[in-house]
């Protein structure tokens, strides 16, 4: 029995694309801001919709955390602030 071997190339990675698209603002559950506050700052902050904001409030609320921007650390950068002023508990990861 002859077994053959084939290599395949992957293309390569472009190493500063990959980690601009890593910067992501992470969201924290916490026992005090209400669902509505939490939507409203997600919409002003990182320009989600109603609704997607309201998922992600559901997912930080259910899973204790959520990625509610992905971005460069530039842009990030305010919008977390943003977030944080507003009492929520954010950081860029």
């Amino acid at each position: 029995m002859k077994l053959s071997t084939q290599i395949q190339e992957l293309p390569e990675l472009d190493v500063e694309v990959a980690e601009k698209q890593e910067n992501r603002i992470v969201l924290f559950n916490d026992e005090v801001n209400t669902f509505d506050h939490v939507i409203d700052m997600l919409v002003e902050a990182c320009d989600h919709t109603p609704i997607q904001a309201e998922q992600c409030s559901l997912i930080v609320h259910y899973k204790g955390k959520c990625n509610v921007k992905t971005g460069e650390y530039d842009d990030l950068e305010p919008r977390c602030s943003k977030l944080l002023e507003a009492g929520l508990t954010a950081e860029i990861q």
